[in-house]
C-alpha cells in the first residue's frame, strides 16, 4: 500500500506541474501581449504629446497674430450723412 501511496503523491505532483506549466505558458503568452499593447499605447501617448505641443505653439502664433490684426485695425470712419435731429415742437395751451 506504500507503494501505491507513493505513486500516488509522484502522480499528483506531475500533474500539478504539467497543469502550471500550461498555465505559465497562458500567463506568459498574455503578459506578452500585454507587454505590447503597453508600448502601442506608449508610442501612441508619446505621438499625442508630440501633437499637443505642436498645436499649443500653433494656437499661440495666432493669438500673438490675433493681437497684431487687432492693434492694426482702425477704427470705422463715421458715415458721411449729416445726422437730422427732430425738434419737439412744444404746445401751449391759451387760457
Amino acid at each position: 500500500m506504500r507503494r501505491n501511496g507513493i505513486a500516488s503523491l509522484l502522480l499528483l505532483v506531475t500533474l500539478g506541474w504539467t497543469l502550471t506549466g500550461c498555465q505559465d505558458t497562458k500567463a506568459r503568452q498574455e503578459n506578452d501581449q500585454l507587454k505590447a499593447r503597453v508600448a502601442e499605447l506608449e508610442k501612441e501617448n508619446t505621438d499625442l504629446g508630440s501633437k499637443v505641443d505642436s498645436l499649443a505653439k500653433e494656437n499661440s502664433a495666432l493669438a500673438s497674430e490675433n493681437e497684431r490684426l487687432k492693434a492694426a485695425e482702425t477704427p470705422p470712419k463715421k458715415s458721411a450723412k449729416s445726422k437730422h435731429h427732430k425738434h419737439k415742437r412744444s404746445t401751449t395751451s391759451s387760457n
